[in-house]
């Protein structure tokens, strides 16, 4: 009788319900790594574009602030003026809510005039694209420059200054 040569369906079977039990375990495990890895890149995000938006208040002083994020950045070779500073990377720039974002999460900078048009204040904010999905948290700052965080994420950022003051302080 011949010998035959190679695994038996048994063996088969067992080696994919190992593989099966591990990714199992390990799945949510890089999902919630993934999550985490999102959020710390809003943040950094969001103290980003309040960086640049204190430099574009000093760049251009007759406007203030940035009216929008899109003021912010610019596409490449970018030569600055208040329309497009080139402050910030384009990609950031552009990740708006109703597209894919950066990162799993949109952001919104908004001027806010006080007087006519000058800017004489700001909000950031971040939400992510999918809530408990893509980030579990929102961030926002304002012109006073710190860094706020709503434990409870939503799908759109803060717009206003009342809004992001109403979050908790990250510490």
């Amino acid at each position: 009788m011949r010998h035959q040569h190679g695994f038996s369906l048994i063996e088969l079977l067992i080696v994919v319900a190992i593989i099966l039990i591990i990714a199992a375990i390990a799945i949510p495990n890089l999902l919630q790594a993934r999550i985490a890895a999102n959020e710390a890149s809003a943040a950094s995000s969001v103290r980003t574009i309040k960086t640049a938006e204190f430099a574009y208040s000093s760049a251009y002083p007759t406007i203030g602030y940035a009216t929008d994020i899109s003021n912010l950045g610019g596409a490449a070779p970018c030569a600055g003026s208040a329309a497009s500073a080139c402050l910030l990377d384009n990609a950031l720039a552009q990740s708006i809510p109703g597209t894919p974002g950066k990162s799993g999460y949109t952001f919104l900078a908004t001027g806010l005039a006080t007087v006519g048009t000058f800017n004489a204040a700001f909000v950031v904010g971040a939400a992510p694209v999918a809530p408990q999905a893509s980030g579990n948290r929102s961030f926002c700052s304002t012109d006073d420059g710190v860094l706020r965080i709503q434990p409870a994420g939503t799908s759109t950022p803060v717009s206003t200054a009342a809004a992001c003051m109403a979050f908790p302080i990250a510490q």
